[in-house]
């Protein structure tokens, strides 16, 4: 998928040489095998925004939530990116102290007291 920066005034013509709507990015593309030169006008200065149609995703990466409506990163205000992999669920001793230093140790902790009354006994 090619983007394109299609004004509204002129969408029925993009419309009419073949290009797609794509109600995600709330924006006009040029669809896969499609020539591009009768789009040249629209495309972004600098270049196309082209996204492949199928990406594949990283065996390293991990889930980030987005604000669907600009497809910004959503992260919260303790968030700290650790670079060793362990088992959330148990106390790391190489995590531990990056924890503790930002904040994120005590804050947990204040969480879980607050959920424990709402735990079944």
């Amino acid at each position: 998928m090619m983007f394109l920066k299609v004004p509204f005034a002129e969408k029925e013509e993009a419309k009419a040489l073949g290009a797609r709507w794509n109600g995600e990015r709330k924006s006009w593309y040029v669809p896969d095998g499609k020539p591009v030169e009768a789009f040249e006008r629209w495309l972004p200065p600098g270049g196309a925004d082209f996204v492949p149609a199928v990406a594949k995703p990283s065996l390293k990466s991990r889930p980030v939530m987005t604000d669907s409506y600009a497809g910004k990163p959503v992260i919260g205000r303790l968030y700290v990116e650790l670079q060793h992999d362990c088992n959330s669920f148990e106390v790391c001793p190489v995590c531990a102290p990056k924890l503790a230093a930002s904040g994120w140790q005590a804050h947990y902790e204040d969480v879980a007291k607050m959920l424990k009354p709402l735990r079944p006994a």
